[in-house]
């Protein structure tokens, strides 16, 4: 772990919790008409909306513990790829809330250091389990987006489209971690990270 990894790392951390994340590509839906929501519905897609950008900030910190201590500069790499592409959900996420008049979880920077700490250990174990944590935490949030696909409002093409896209990025995801020799983890590892995810999940719902 070099000094100018950590530099880059506190940039970004920094950049992720205080500052307007940015997109290259077009945010999914911008070309649908927008609608006009309910209160009860508008609440309940920020909730959801917010819940996913935690899971983007959660998303930074993961792959930047796991960049630091991966011993592989491949691996390394790839991992900084697939966080450059979080940040441009993060943005929609971001601007989706916005949009709605909502707001982001008050718990980001819990979220942030929990998951940086979660991956600079998953990179100590070593590579296949660093990618396995990785291939594995991808399938959860991929199936947990197909969950708020179902749970989102029919009409709400714009919010939509956006789960959808991230859906598929993580998915993508998953397939470079597995790509690059992804162990599988133990059954009672990925019931731990999904009652947890649960747990995270339900809070920043709301807070």
């Amino acid at each position: 772990m070099h000094l100018d990894d950590l530099i880059v790392g506190f940039d970004r951390a920094l950049r992720t919790l205080a500052a307007p994340a940015s997109s290259v590509r077009p945010v999914p839906g911008a070309d649908v008409a927008d609608v006009l929501l309910g209160d009860s519905e508008r609440r309940h897609v920020c909730g959801l909306m917010r819940v996913n950008h935690s899971g983007e900030v959660c998303a930074q910190a993961l792959y930047q513990g796991q960049a630091l201590t991966s011993r592989r500069e491949e691996v390394k790499l790839a991992l900084k790829s697939a966080a450059d592409e979080e940040v441009e959900h993060l943005a929609w996420t971001e601007a989706r809330l916005g949009a709605l008049g909502g707001r982001v979880s008050l718990l980001n920077p819990l979220w942030y250091v929990g998951s940086l700490t979660i991956g600079v250990v998953a990179g100590v174990l070593g590579d296949k389990w660093n990618l396995g944590f990785l291939a594995e935490t991808e399938r959860q949030v991929e199936a947990h987006l197909d969950g708020h696909l179902d749970s989102l409002p029919s009409a709400d093409l714009r919010s939509r489209a956006i789960v959808a896209q991230m859906r598929d990025d993580e998915a993508g995801h998953a397939k470079m971690a597995m790509d690059f020799g992804a162990a599988e983890l133990p059954a009672p590892v990925r019931v731990a990270m999904k009652l947890t995810a649960r747990f995270l999940t339900g809070l920043s719902y709301h807070i």
